[in-house]
């Protein structure tokens, strides 16, 4: 059905990341089994509304909850608008599916107390503690994704200038600079991982010196903030949230946010609004007559 064409599409012209392009692979592939099985059909041209509302309803008896659904309707959306724009069909099927409505969702965020504490009290006397706690600073203070640190190379590192290089979604790059606290952390760790693997290009290696994969990065994040913090969930996207969130309650525009989190709009951004209400209680208490 195409869905080899799209993908190399959307990887060669959109840069979509493997994560991304797995993801539509996976959701394709289960909408044209599903078509196949109950309707027979194996053509992009003889799908119609009628049967991705089918699909939906199938997905929602599985009880998928509705941003998965979301999702794999957005994917849909970008297929069947590549078929039409290659002139592979006449019409796409999919136009008048609309989005379910989801839960507003509150992100979970580390206290910034636990943070300090963090900074205070865990160790580097050994390696592996130093760059572990590279790890959780380089998260913490830059808001970086993990496929972003995953990538991070020490030559796009400027300890002169106390920035990063970081190349995003779609290929696309921004500089984020971290405080001057950071410097020695990382000089002291570079000196070391240098001496231990000084072929592995990359800021994080593992103990092959090879480049750290994202399960490790995600095993280590939960052991560190499992030590000084009782959130319900330890994740490197945590962390990114908690920079955001900080940022903003400590008087950073969501401008400003949405460009050093590499945002393509403003509001995948506008989530963080919804953790200030201990600052907006702070400048009621400060401003409002009976405070």
């Amino acid at each position: 059905m195409d869905i080899i064409d799209f993908t190399t599409f959307l990887e060669t012209e959109k840069r979509y990341s493997a994560h991304t392009l797995k993801a539509y692979t996976i959701d394709l592939n289960q909408f044209t089994h599903f078509i196949s099985l109950k309707f027979e059909v194996a053509e992009p041209k003889d799908i119609s509304f009628v049967m991705i509302r089918e699909w939906i309803s199938s997905l929602k008896e599985q009880q998928l909850d509705n941003s998965s659904i979301n999702r794999k309707v957005s994917t849909l959306h970008s297929y069947f608008n590549f078929l039409h724009g290659t002139g592979r069909i006449s019409f796409n099927p999919s136009e008048k599916i609309h989005t379910l409505k989801t839960k507003t969702r509150i992100t979970v965020f580390v206290p910034q107390t636990d943070m300090e504490y963090f900074r205070e009290t865990v160790n580097e006397n050994t390696f592996v503690e130093l760059r572990n706690k590279v790890i959780i600073e380089v998260f913490y203070q830059s808001g970086i994704r993990l496929s972003e640190l995953m990538n991070l190379k020490d030559s796009e590192i400027d300890l002169h200038s106390l920035t990063f290089k970081v190349t995003g979604k779609r290929n696309k790059q921004r500089i984020l600079p971290f405080h001057h606290s950071m410097k020695h952390l990382l000089t002291k760790y570079l000196e070391q991982k240098n001496k231990l693997y000084p072929y592995c290009q990359f800021l994080i290696c593992n103990r092959n010196g090879k480049k750290a994969s994202p399960q490790s990065l995600y095993n280590i994040v939960g052991k560190e903030l499992s030590k000084v913090t009782t959130v319900t969930k330890k994740s490197p996207h945590v962390l990114r949230h908690t920079f955001a969130t900080h940022m903003l309650n400590n008087g950073a525009s969501l401008i400003a946010i949405k460009e050093l989190l590499g945002h393509s709009s403003l509001a995948a951004t506008q989530i963080y609004t919804h953790n200030t209400i201990e600052q907006l209680k702070s400048i009621h208490k400060q401003a409002h007559p009976m405070g």
